[in-house]
């Protein structure tokens, strides 16, 4: 049976990020990350499909009539965050080795904390990910 009451039936989900330089940041999805571009709208923003998920970059704007006081700017200080990526992998320290062979810039190695092993890298703004293996 249908669920009428779900207003998310059949939608997805994009994360924005907004960046400050649009090149270097499309060259670490597309070849740190194998993210792929579905499409790019002039020099302003680019929509990548990655894992599934969609993420827009965009360099950022004014508050519009829709959001009349929201300005969209990359983050201020890389080791403030309010927002991360988590990626749960078959292999941390495989895949630490191929991201990190690609460019990446971790903050750590892999660490193990109990069943969990983790670390972290950012992108070329300091949007932080996290790739995290879990072994029972």
């Amino acid at each position: 049976m249908k669920d009428t009451n779900n207003p998310f039936e059949n939608s997805e989900l994009t994360t924005i990020l907004t960046v400050s330089n649009l090149e270097d940041s499309k060259r670490f999805y597309v070849d740190v990350l194998g993210a792929k571009i579905f499409r790019e709208y002039g020099n302003d923003s680019i929509v990548l499909e990655f894992l599934n998920n969609w993420i827009l970059l965009v360099t950022g704007g004014e508050p519009t009539p829709d959001k009349p006081e929201v300005f969209f700017k990359p983050p201020l200080d890389k080791n403030i965050v309010s927002h991360s990526f988590t990626i749960r992998v078959n292999d941390c320290e495989k895949t630490y080795a191929l991201l990190n062979k690609r460019g990446a810039e971790f903050l750590t190695p892999p660490l193990r904390h109990g069943q969990e092993t983790r670390c972290f890298f950012r992108d070329p703004d300091g949007h932080l990910f996290e790739i995290s293996e879990y072994r029972e």
